[in-house]
């Protein structure tokens, strides 16, 4: 079975991971695992993540090892950020002022001037 694509057949919802075994020793763990962001994308997706990364992200190299054009490497790259788990990104300095400004805990010359320290840090 594919466990990037395992939905529970009554509701619908993804499938967790219940029990992972040694095939050397037999010894068991059972829980609840949550798979990676990684583990979730096909088998095919996953294979082309890690030639990427193997290749240093070389997008040339990609068009030859899987005989695709340079447009199609980078279809399919935005096609498997797409499926990533968001929480990858780094939330920008920015967002929890902003954040703070909504729920009125900084005056609007409070937060300009955050922000303002944010990108003089970044020089």
């Amino acid at each position: 079975m594919d466990i990037s694509k395992a939905f529970c057949p009554e509701c619908h919802q993804p499938l967790k991971v219940g029990r992972m075994a040694c095939p050397s020793c037999h010894l068991a763990v059972e829980g609840e695992f949550e798979l990676s962001a990684l583990g979730k994308l096909s088998p095919e997706d996953q294979v082309f993540v890690i030639a990427f990364v193997r290749h240093h992200g070389s997008l040339k190299k990609m068009e030859s090892l899987f005989g695709i054009s340079y447009p199609t490497v980078k279809n399919r790259l935005n096609a498997i950020s797409a499926k990533l788990d968001k929480n990858f990104e780094a939330p920008s300095p920015n967002l929890e002022v902003l954040e703070q400004l909504s729920r009125g805990e900084l005056t609007v010359a409070e937060a300009l001037e955050r922000i303002t320290e944010h990108k003089e840090g970044e020089n």
